[in-house]
């Protein structure tokens, strides 16, 4: 005769038990289920429509873990498609990049030569900038009518004699210190260089050329984008500080290269630019910001005709960056 097994009803209610602490605790694992990968922890609420944003330093994530192929692949595409530009990245006679935050707390990050470093006239007056505030929380410089008067000038019109002035107040090698100083990054050899101003603008005085090659004032796009991230998150200076340099940058008073564009696709965004021209040199840079469009952009370039290229290059960057209506 064919034996039943019977289960004693203290063993069913044992089973029951572990089953259900089993189900509490995620111990099914142990069983041989996978282990799901922990959540990536929650945007903070946030904000977005201001900057700087007020974020937790935990949520803002390092430049260079953003890289997007995908958004690498739409602007290396767009570059190939235009015969002249295509030959001037080759040669190494333009850098782009791109940092697209419509979702600030997943940005994305694409550049073309982002590391190779060229002159670039008066865009690196930001760099000025950064060191004026970083000499204004240190107590270093009094914040004088005259000394907020001259920052502004220095951005906005980019007046060499204010900047000249500003030089003078802070000092070539504050601005050196700063650059290189690790918490900013802006500076790094081995990165390419980065952002650097070594000379007042005018001439005169004293020099310090960047230690790779020996440049007064020059760029990266990749430091360029840093910088620009940095400020987005308040994390130059202070909050405070990066709230008062985003003023400084805010409603630029030279409406060429990308504001020629951004003043007819974006009249009514929140635009902080720095640019520069000086001989066959012209560069851009640009943090757009308002409900539809929140990115950064810069192109360093070395071309006669570089205000006509630049701006239509903004043209069709902000395409890219831009979401579709």
């Amino acid at each position: 005769m064919k034996k039943i097994a019977v289960i004693s009803a203290p063993f069913l209610l044992g089973a029951v038990l572990f089953l259900l602490f089993a189900a509490s605790t995620g111990s099914f694992a142990s069983l041989g289920s996978p282990t799901p990968a922990p959540a990536a922890p929650a945007a903070p609420a946030v904000n977005i429509g201001s900057l700087p944003l007020n974020a937790p330093e935990e949520f803002v994530r390092p430049m260079e873990s953003m890289a997007d192929a995908g958004l690498q692949a739409q602007l290396e595409e767009l570059l190939r498609s235009d015969p002249k530009l295509a030959a001037m990245v080759r040669s190494k006679r333009l850098s782009v990049g791109v940092v697209d935050m419509q979702d600030p707390f997943q940005a994305r990050y694409a550049a073309v030569n982002g590391d190779h470093m060229m002159y670039a006239a008066s865009l690196p007056k930001i760099a000025v900038l950064l060191a004026s505030a970083d000499a204004l929380e240190q107590g270093d410089l009094a914040e004088t009518p005259e000394v907020q008067r001259d920052m502004r000038l220095m951005i906005a019109r980019s007046d060499n004699a204010a900047t000249t002035r500003m030089i003078g107040r802070v000092g070539i090698d504050r601005i050196a210190r700063v650059l290189q100083d690790p918490c900013y990054g802006l500076y790094n050899p081995q990165r390419g260089g980065g952002l650097w101003v070594g000379m007042a603008y005018g001439g005169g005085g004293k020099r310090i050329g960047d230690p790779l090659r020996n440049l007064s004032h020059a760029a990266t796009a990749n430091q360029v984008l840093r910088y620009y991230y940095k400020l987005a998150f308040g994390q130059l200076v202070s909050p405070a500080r990066s709230r008062q340099m985003l003023d400084m940058l805010v409603d630029p008073q030279l409406h060429h290269k990308f504001m020629s564009v951004l003043d007819r696709v974006a009249p009514d965004a929140r635009v902080y630019r720095k640019s520069g021209s000086w001989k066959q040199w012209h560069a851009d840079s640009a943090m757009v910001w308002d409900e539809d469009r929140r990115y950064i952009v810069v192109a360093l370039s070395e071309d006669p005709a570089g205000e006509v290229l630049l701006r239509q290059l903004m043209a069709r960057l902000d395409p890219l960056l831009a979401p579709v209506a």
